[in-house]
């Protein structure tokens, strides 16, 4: 390895850091990523890394978010991000159990594509309610494990009634960027209809 040459990040393949190798060795497709979306792919993806998401999930997801099908099989995503089969698959593993994707079978094919949905953010949010409901049940009984007078109480019970509001405020959000949705896709159709 030269000193020019960067050491590469687990995942990576040595030759493809974000700096980029030679182009010929990039397709019209992959030229075409890499002049319109990779910055965008990399900028978000370290948003959502700084925000507790693992690296190589966020980009992943940042890059089938960016993709005009919204779908991509391993492949394209590993030549895409230049990175290997084996750091797809545990980021693609990790997006699938926290409802971030879908893997889909391609017809006639055992290679599967994975997806991210329309509406990630809104099932995101839904499955998230679900986890504010475990833990509100939890800090209940914490609360009054603790003792209810206590001040380890107090701060549990706190908490439980901050997620319990966000949990009740959550349904009529989530309500309002339905409605909020349809009226710009309304405005959008008929501008452009």
């Amino acid at each position: 390895m030269t000193a020019e040459q960067p050491q590469a990040r687990q995942g990576e393949r040595p030759d493809t850091q974000p700096d980029r190798p030679p182009e010929e060795h990039r397709t019209g497709e992959l030229r075409r990523y890499d002049e319109t979306a990779a910055d965008f792919v990399e900028r978000f993806a370290a948003d959502m890394t700084e925000a507790g998401m693992q690296r190589m999930a966020s980009r992943v997801f940042a890059c089938l978010l960016s993709s005009d099908e919204g779908s991509l099989s391993s492949a394209q995503l590993a030549e895409r991000l230049r990175i290997s089969p084996a750091a797809v698959s545990g980021a693609v593993r990790y997006l699938a159990q926290v409802h971030m994707l879908s893997r889909e079978r391609e017809p006639g094919s055992r290679r599967e594509r994975y997806r991210v949905h329309e509406d990630i953010w809104y099932e995101a949010l839904l499955d998230r309610d679900q986890i504010l409901g475990r833990w509100t049940n939890t800090l209940r009984a914490g609360e009054e494990t603790l003792g209810p007078d206590t001040p380890a109480g107090r701060r549990v019970r706190d908490t439980h009634d901050f997620l319990l509001f966000m949990r009740g405020e959550l349904g009529s959000m989530l309500d309002r960027w339905r409605a909020h949705r349809a009226s710009r896709d309304a405005q959008e159709a008929s501008r452009d209809g």
